[in-house]
């Protein structure tokens, strides 16, 4: 590369790193605890979970009757969710006031689907609750979601442009070279860059799984107005149907069972909801493999008659969303994937905080100084 072309792919990657720096920390620091959300509200629930049994999706009591107990013990309120366990008997009814009631508006509460025993509603963690709206939203609604988006686009930005600085810069070194006989700065340079390419891969896909999240609910308004739509277009113009005259959630759940056999359901949106028509039972499946579990099928089900209107898979878009949020947290792989993803985190941290004392205490003549070492180091073959 000329000097030029290196001082461009430099100042990208100083301003691609800088403006999100502050953001990235955050998002860094708030992403620790949340890695393992899991097992700290396993440790700190009641024990609703303890209850033996099989899964909630595969079978248990009626579903109708389990929905009766939720709306009476929530008067004057319509379901707006049903969601099942695949690993326990647990099932949970999400109420509100309206159909399209807002997420602050809403009460989850459980139930053992093989007793029908009422758990009572969903506990709650004040503390990862305000960690995870820090860190998905910061307290900001969509604006937040899309500002933290475009801070995980510059960090991917960052990393693609640090990467191809790295390639002349190391010429000269061997892979892993820390020079300690070296100034502090040039230390502090060389552990910056070291923890960087080794942990670049996962650090790609956080970022880009990051982003994929941020524009979750523009991805969801894409899907609902454009593949929904065309799946319900029959519907089209009538008025929402009336809470009052929903038909049967076990006769819709078969309808959409023998549309899709052999496929475990993940749960229910009702009709007004975000995740349905106005007219429709959505009843999301899920695919039948680790890999695929996250990858959702919605069976869309009149809901005054029990009849199917259509099933089909979700855009590309919709479907990268899936799988980039379990991915992102490390819910893949069990405790093991975890802990290499929180180690990976405090490398991410450490690969943060020394580009940012590296600008911190730069000096006159900085950028002349840096595109000159590469270019020179670029021009050299690597040591036998």
């Amino acid at each position: 590369m000329t000097r030029r072309t290196i001082r461009i792919w430099f100042l990208i990657h100083k301003w691609s790193s800088l403006i999100p720096m502050a953001f990235l920390l955050m998002l860094c620091v708030t992403g620790l605890p949340l890695i393992f959300h899991d097992e700290i509200d396993a440790a700190t629930e009641s024990g609703a979970q303890a209850f033996a049994g099989p899964p909630s999706a595969q079978s248990g009591l009626p579903l109708d009757g389990l929905l009766a107990k939720a709306l009476a013990e929530r008067p004057g309120e319509v379901p707006l969710f049903m969601a099942f366990s695949q690993d326990d008997p647990i099932l949970t009814i999400t109420t509100g006031p309206t159909p399209n009631a807002a997420a602050k508006d809403m009460t989850l509460l459980l139930f053992d689907r093989s007793t029908g025993a009422s758990l009572g509603p969903v506990p709650v963690n004040p503390v990862m609750d305000f960690l995870l709206e820090l860190h998905t939203d910061m307290f900001l609604g969509l604006a937040g979601m899309l500002v933290l988006g475009v801070m995980g686009l510059g960090f991917v930005l960052a990393l693609i442009s640090g990467v191809v600085l790295y390639t002349p810069f190391m010429r000269r070194l061997r892979f892993g070279t820390v020079r300690q006989s070296r100034s502090e700065r040039v230390r502090r340079l060389d552990q910056h860059n070291l923890f960087g390419i080794v942990a670049l891969a996962w650090m790609l896909v956080i970022g880009v799984t990051g982003a994929i999240n941020a524009f979750a609910d523009p991805l969801t308004d894409s899907w609902r107005d454009g593949k929904l739509a065309q799946m319900t277009a029959a519907y089209a113009g009538q008025p929402p149907l009336d809470p009052a005259r929903y038909s049967s959630i076990d006769a819709a759940m078969a309808s959409a069972q023998a549309a899709l056999p052999g496929r475990s359901p993940q749960f229910i949106g009702f009709p007004g909801g975000d995740w349905s028509t106005g007219h429709h039972y959505a009843i999301f499946f899920q695919g039948d493999t680790p890999l695929t579990q996250n990858l959702l099928t919605p069976a869309l089900v009149d809901a005054a008659t029990g009849q199917l209107t259509d099933a089909a898979t979700m855009p590309a878009l919709n479907q990268a969303l899936m799988m980039s949020k379990p991915l992102h947290f490390g819910d893949y792989g069990g405790l093991p994937l975890k802990i290499v993803w929180a180690v990976l985190t405090l490398a991410t941290i450490w690969v943060l905080w020394t580009g940012l004392l590296l600008w911190w205490k730069r000096r006159r003549g900085y950028v002349d100084r840096r595109v000159e070492e590469i270019y020179r180091n670029g021009l050299e073959t690597a040591p036998a």
